[in-house]
């Protein structure tokens, strides 16, 4: 970005400018909107409805003072409407973003599941990501360590790894190094600063 801020506002930049915090960020921290045809805000997880985006940090606190103090018809220069429960939609959304991605992960032979095969991944240097469930015991997932220079990611629930496993419920998973596991270390970042202060989710990475 240019120092008189000659880019702030074009759409391909790499940066945006956060209507809450008035920081400037990587649009891969940020959760882009836009205005709908009835004026009402919409969520754009995925970055490809038409239209000019509002850009919003990828926190609760800033999704919820964006959404009760006006600063989307601010940015909008209109007045808009704000769908009741935004803050919880769009972190459904994201989280459904990282389960689907994993999932897609597994069916290309990317991601395991189960304390052993993430184990044996982890010994051989093959595994990029560890995801551990936030609400698996502490104790078992202390057994486990981050990948060197990898990733850790541990506020995704064990319903939601199942689902991405077709399974129940799962504890312990890896995904190893490919594109896919780039684009889930992306959304389940997003995802974490929508979950830091959801009971601590965000933060029992033990």
């Amino acid at each position: 970005m240019s120092r008189g801020g000659a880019d702030k506002d074009r759409e391909n930049g790499p940066e945006r400018k956060c209507i809450a915090t008035g920081e400037v960020g990587s649009t891969e921290t940020m959760i882009r909107f836009v205005v709908g045809p009835d004026n009402q805000i919409v969520p754009d997880v995925l970055g490809k409805l038409p239209g000019r985006g509002i850009w919003v940090s990828s926190t609760r606190d800033a999704l919820d003072k964006a959404a009760t103090k006006g600063l989307f018809s601010r940015a909008a220069k209109t007045k808009v409407t704000v769908p009741e429960g935004l803050t919880e939609t769009v972190e459904q959304q994201i989280s459904r973003r990282v389960v689907d991605l994993i999932s897609l992960a597994r069916k290309g032979g990317l991601a395991v599941a189960g304390y052993e095969k993430v184990k044996d991944l982890l010994i051989k240097e093959d595994a990029y990501v560890l995801l551990q469930a936030c609400d698996g015991s502490t104790r078992g997932k202390s057994k486990l360590s981050t990948p060197h220079r990898g990733k850790y990611i541990g506020w995704l629930t064990a319903d939601e790894l199942g689902a991405a496993f077709g399974r129940e419920t799962v504890i312990h998973s890896a995904l190893g190094y490919g594109g896919l596991s780039n684009r889930v270390v992306e959304e389940a970042t997003r995802l974490k600063g929508l979950r830091a202060q959801d009971g601590g989710m965000g933060r029992r990475e033990g």
